[in-house]
């Protein structure tokens, strides 16, 4: 059973970086793609970044290009998303996901991670 479990949230000040972790365990996570979502309060949940098998990355929201950063670790089993330059906009609960596959996952994606809250602090 594939687990992702995310960390690293927090309160961070406007401009500030924060580096949010998910560690998968069950599967070694070389073989797949995967990405990290967001929702924010009222709002729908949201694709940001997706990295594949090979460390190729896409961008799937547009505001957060030059700021966000999706990095593997595949020794530590874990994926990261490196935030910069943060907005209050940013706040949000922050969410991995990967389909178990080379595909980048969208909103469907057959396994989740829990979710790390984040706050930005204006």
């Amino acid at each position: 059973q594939v687990q992702l479990v995310e960390s690293g949230g927090g309160l961070v000040q406007s401009g500030g970086s924060l580096r949010l972790s998910c560690t998968v365990s069950g599967d070694t996570l070389e073989k797949y793609a995967f990405a990290w979502f967001r929702q924010a309060p009222g709002k729908a949940r949201e694709g940001l970044l997706c990295i594949n098998s090979k460390s190729e990355r896409t961008y799937m929201k547009s505001s957060v290009r030059g700021r966000f950063y999706i990095i593997r670790d595949n020794f530590l089993n874990t994926v990261f998303l490196q935030m910069t330059n943060v907005t209050p906009e940013d706040t949000a609960v922050y969410y991995c996901a990967t389909d178990l596959s080379s595909f980048c996952p969208d909103s469907e994606a057959a396994y989740w991670g829990q979710g790390t809250q984040v706050f930005v602090d204006s």
